[in-house]
């Protein structure tokens, strides 16, 4: 077990010396495609999930898709699906737009307004999240973005703030 840690704290390590994007992946009139894995409260958000508990199995299937406008300055949209295996309960489809900025080309901060739509208009969540991380430029076209996000319900009446762990990958064309 001491050696496999040491070995990611290393491979971290040398991301973190040579990871930063080098060969224009985050100029403008680029394009983005990223997957994030979301670990903590789902929010019915973009991201890929798979859970299974007491018989009852749930997923969510998305991705999102981004422009640069400016250098290090992308104009995101993303589109989820997913079902949460609650017999009766609707299928969400989460939608997000945002704003991604990579600050010194490898540290991307995120703004953005997502939600579901659930089909009873009262208790479809929105939420207003803020992501921050690190990019780690694996080569021309791929970053792995591990992050930290928080969604600020806009509805309260119904859902929480919440925090959650991302990692992302994304294809930079």
């Amino acid at each position: 077990m001491k050696k496999i840690t040491l070995a990611v704290m290393a491979i971290f390590a040398f991301g973190f010396a040579n990871g930063q994007a080098k060969e224009g992946q985050v100029s403008k009139g680029k394009w983005l495609i990223e997957v994030n894995t979301g670990f903590g409260e789902n929010v019915g958000n973009t991201s890929l999930s798979l859970t299974s508990s007491d018989g009852t199995t749930a997923y969510n299937i998305g991705a999102e898709g981004g422009y640069f406008i400016k250098d290090n300055l992308a104009i995101k949209l993303g589109l989820g699906y997913g079902d949460d295996g609650i017999e009766g309960n609707d299928t969400p489809i989460a939608y997000k737009i945002g704003a991604k900025y990579y600050f010194k080309k490898m540290i991307p901060i995120e703004l953005s307004y997502n939600g579901v739509g659930f089909g009873y208009a009262d208790a479809n969540p929105t939420y207003l999240g803020f992501q921050a991380g690190y990019a780690l430029f694996l080569g021309k076209n791929v970053s792995i973005e591990p992050g930290l996000r928080y969604n600020k319900s806009m509805n309260t009446d119904y859902y929480d703030d919440n925090f959650q762990f991302n990692i992302g990958f994304a294809l930079h064309f």
